[in-house]
């Protein structure tokens, strides 16, 4: 109902651009973790661990300058949605999305301890996926899990392989599905 009540400029236009953002927003963002992994195999000190005299304002966190820390900002609030968006679509946690005037306080109470455990394990997932090196004003560093490198070798690996392979999955059943809808294959 919502896409045929759409403009012809959204339908044709927006849509797209949208899907595009999305594909490159993933994109970019399995090409840092398959560049911190990289980094990793080379490197001891791309271990996410807590900043040692982080002189703030004076080194940029990012090697690409102001450019690259707001990538790293963008791609942040999207993993962020994403991973909000991915939450409430497991088949688990369907049940705990609220409905419009009609959610239980014990509904709402379980919504809000789910978006708080999410935001509290941000930092961290960004931190160990190496899209950022800023602690976020805690040192999430200090977690002894954190200096492991089997353990966050294999979380960025099962990230970038999982993500590829979702974005493979759905983009070329998009366009298989397309394409036998456009060649009237589809009756």
């Amino acid at each position: 109902e919502l896409r045929h009540r759409a403009s012809p400029w959204q339908r044709n236009l927006g849509y797209p651009l949208a899907m595009l953002g999305l594909l490159a927003l993933t994109g970019i963002s399995v090409l840092i973790v398959c560049f911190h992994v990289l980094e990793l195999l080379l490197d001891d000190a791309a271990m996410p661990r807590g900043m040692q005299d982080a002189s703030l304002g004076q080194v940029s966190f990012s090697i690409f300058g102001s450019f690259g820390a707001a990538l790293q900002v963008v791609l942040i609030f999207y993993l962020m949605l994403s991973s909000v968006v991915g939450f409430y679509s497991s088949p688990l946690f369907t049940r705990l999305l609220p409905e419009r005037q009609d959610t239980p306080l014990t509904k709402i109470i379980g919504n809000c301890v789910s978006l708080l455990v999410l935001s509290s394990a941000l930092p961290v997932f960004s931190r160990t996926l190496g899209i950022t090196r800023f602690d976020l004003l805690g040192d999430f560093g200090r977690f002894n899990w954190l200096g492991n490198f089997y353990i966050v070798f294999l979380y960025n690996m099962g990230f970038a392989g999982l993500t590829t392979l979702c974005l493979v999955k759905r983009v070329s059943w998009a366009v298989q599905a397309e394409l036998i809808r456009a060649f009237g294959e589809d009756r």
